[in-house]
């Protein structure tokens, strides 16, 4: 059987947080700063995305995405927001 991140919407979700995750550290990771960019840019649309001008409402936001508290958001904490999104739009 392929991995599962050859199957084409897991690629282009693995591909998306691969262009974002390392420019600031850890190429496995997130960093709050790569968030933001990542969301203004592949989901300017998202009312996320307009939050991610508040300090505020990006940090709580970010918080949320990190759900092991370790300052960074890892590929399968990205997964999950990607998940919820879909949900959410449908």
């Amino acid at each position: 059987l392929p991995c599962p991140l050859q199957y084409p919407p897991m690629k282009l979700i693995k591909d998306t947080f691969d262009k974002y995750a390392g420019k600031e550290g850890d190429k496995d990771t997130l960093t709050k700063k790569e968030v933001v960019a990542l969301l203004q840019t592949e989901f300017p649309e998202a009312d996320v995305s307009r939050k991610a001008t508040n300090q505020a409402a990006m940090d709580k936001f970010f918080n949320n995405l990190d759900n092991d508290r370790d300052g960074v958001v890892s590929f399968e904490e990205f997964v999950t927001f990607v998940a919820a999104l879909s949900s959410l739009h449908g």
